[in-house]
């Protein structure tokens, strides 16, 4: 019993080390996503854009994940994903998942 708690113990502390940091997210974001998808993931320039804020994280380190190893096929996304980190993605997407998304009212 004392196994599987350890074992339990040490995958939760795991699964929490690589969880991603908004801050350093936000920072990569400016960077990388923020011309596309506003600063904040509001503001696609395009209307087949995406708006990223409030996404749910899981689905962006998916989504990302899938852009950088041609899971999902996107030019434009293949050549920004393809650059970042494991670890890059996990911040990106726990800062986007982090921001609240307006209404498409409060964007115009």
């Amino acid at each position: 019993m004392k196994r599987v708690a350890f074992a339990f113990l040490a995958a939760m502390l795991a699964a929490n080390a690589q969880a991603g940091d908004p801050a350093k997210g936000k920072e990569k974001a400016a960077q990388v996503c923020a011309a596309c998808h506003g600063p904040d993931g509001n503001k696609p320039s395009a209307p087949d854009q995406p708006v990223l804020a409030g996404q749910y994280e899981d689905y962006l380190v998916r989504a990302l994940s899938d852009y950088k190893n041609g899971r999902r096929t996107n030019p434009i996304m293949k050549g920004f994903a393809g650059q970042l980190s494991k670890q890059d993605i996990e911040d990106i997407a726990a800062w986007f998942s982090s921001q609240k998304q307006t209404s498409l009212h409060d964007q115009r």
